[in-house]
């Protein structure tokens, strides 16, 4: 009989491409997956690892029974699923990953709220970029992801999840409070062509819309600072360096030094939740969902008058 838990190391090492990348996705020593693989080696009394330079790579057996593992994994998963269903109950434990803002703007109150509802419910939370978030469903490492996409901009749904729409975060121009245009109602981002700008680190995302809408105005971008952290790319406003877009969720409610200026053609991130299809019958999940959603219901809902931030 096979061990599960020895399959489930097996697996993680074939995901992660590493002895040491499976470890930290299952929160355990290497080798304590060293010791699993070994036992199930002796188990199924062939060779699954064999060395590649530094590392290692599965043998063909190693392969062969990785995607059983995979298969027999994902089973499990949906069994799992359909009694939680089944119970109709919010329990056991769901894993979360987020980007910052998400993290800072919608945590805190879904995850109390689900706290008072659902006390046998255990959350744990990660920080990630999308991207990585993203990664990590697929996995297996997390359970559900909070992504985004920009409305002129858009991000496919990888094979093998599902999203749900949790909200709309509208964003602004996010100036110095000496400047020009701090004053104005709205703004056109071609009124920002000879500006420099605070940017995210390029290769995310976000970064790479905002190479994509400028340039797509006719804006060849000047970037003169970089920040992965939103609180970080206003400090940089503040002490007039630059200009950046500031997406209201996450952000301070006052800002010294900063004047917040819609845009005259509205830009907007989409904001999802993502997991596996085969979780997605666990009542956790929805349940997950519908906290995050009500979290986010003010943020979706505010509108030029009442924009957080105005200095």
């Amino acid at each position: 009989m096979l061990n599960l838990e020895r399959l489930r190391t097996l697996d993680a090492v074939a995901r992660h491409g590493s002895v040491s990348g499976a470890a930290e996705g299952l929160h355990v020593t290497t080798s304590a997956v060293s010791q699993q693989l070994a036992k199930l080696e002796r188990e199924i009394g062939q060779q699954l690892l064999a060395k590649n330079g530094r590392g290692v790579r599965l043998t063909d057996a190693g392969l062969l029974l990785a995607e059983h593992a995979a298969r027999i994994l994902s089973q499990v998963a949906l069994a799992q699923a359909d009694i939680e269903a089944q119970r109709g109950q919010v329990v056991g434990e769901v894993r979360i990953a987020a980007f910052p803002t998400a993290v800072r703007g919608l945590f805190p109150t879904a995850i109390r709220a689900l706290r008072a509802a659902h006390p046998e419910l255990r959350v744990h939370t990660a920080e990630l970029e999308p991207d990585f978030g993203v990664r990590e469903v697929l996995r297996g490492d997390s359970d559900l992801a909070v992504v985004l996409d920009w409305n002129n901009k858009r991000a496919p749904v990888p094979a093998g999840l599902e999203r749900a729409h949790l909200l709309d975060d509208s964003a602004d121009v996010a100036l110095p409070a000496d400047h020009p245009l701090a004053g104005r109602e709205t703004v056109d981002l071609e009124d920002f062509a000879d500006e420099e700008w605070v940017s995210w680190p390029a290769g995310e995302f976000c970064h790479d819309w905002l190479m994509f809408t400028l340039r797509g105005k006719g804006i060849e971008p000047r970037i003169a600072h970089v920040a992965g952290d939103h609180h970080t790319q206003l400090a940089l406003v503040a002490a007039g360096l630059g200009i950046c877009v500031a997406p209201r969720l996450g952000r301070p409610a006052t800002m010294d030094g900063v004047a917040f200026v819609s845009v005259r053609q509205p830009v907007r991130r989409h904001i999802y939740a993502t997991w596996r299809t085969d979780a997605g019958r666990r009542p956790s999940i929805r349940a997950v969902v519908d906290a995050l959603r009500a979290a986010g219901a003010p943020v979706a809902g505010q509108d030029l008058s009442g924009r957080p931030g105005q200095s």
